[in-house]
């Protein structure tokens, strides 16, 4: 029985902190999980400029309202769940994905939360658990699954290299160069090819 655990910002839609970034500019917020592992003091580092400029929930969801999938992405995504199950894990929150998987058709999605004050402010974040990737697809091994990841980030590698199969997709290449003996692919008839013949 398998599963393909898939990554989202990167993967299936845009990047929400670039975009978010672009409306603003304030370039700080470009910083992403292919450029800092720590995820903790990523998120950390993007409050504190939250703060700093006055923004909360409200204006990252305006912005999020307006992105769109990456072309090809729901198409993708369609054909790979009519094959075979499929799950996201993010390490996005709820309050930002649930417009991203109205337009990519309500796939499964396991990601975190924000701490929202009344103001709007984004206090601080929950995770569901540490290394929510890794956790996740060890998880699904354990109730018999076997597991096919793909991701874009460094913080989609232990699934990936966790899994029976585990692909880079559209990565910097930093990362690919830090990890050759990782399949890497750019275009979504690649990626499908590469997990149906792994299945």
């Amino acid at each position: 029985m398998n599963v393909v655990c898939l990554d989202l910002e990167g993967v299936l839609v845009p990047e929400i902190w670039i975009a978010f970034a672009e409306e603003t500019g304030i370039g700080e917020l470009t910083r992403t999980t292919r450029d800092e592992p720590d995820y903790d003091k990523l998120m950390n580092y993007r409050l504190d400029i939250l703060r700093e400029h006055g923004l909360g929930l409200k204006e990252i969801q305006e912005t999020i309202g307006r992105i769109d999938p990456l072309p090809g992405a729901k198409e993708f995504l369609d054909e790979l769940r009519a094959t075979t199950q499929v799950l996201i894990i993010s390490d996005t929150f709820t309050q930002f994905a649930q417009p991203l998987m109205k337009k990519l058709g309500w796939p499964t999605i396991f990601c975190n939360e924000l701490d929202v004050a009344d103001d709007g402010s984004i206090s601080g974040f929950k995770m569901r658990c540490p290394h929510s990737k890794l956790t996740t697809v060890r998880a699904l091994q354990s109730c018999g699954f076997d597991t096919i990841a793909a991701g874009d980030s460094h913080n989609d590698l232990g699934m990936i290299e966790a899994s029976k199969a585990g692909f880079l997709f559209k990565s910097p290449d930093s990362i690919k160069a830090e990890h050759p003996e990782l399949p890497a692919y750019e275009e979504y008839d690649e990626l499908m090819a590469a997990i149906v013949a792994a299945l």
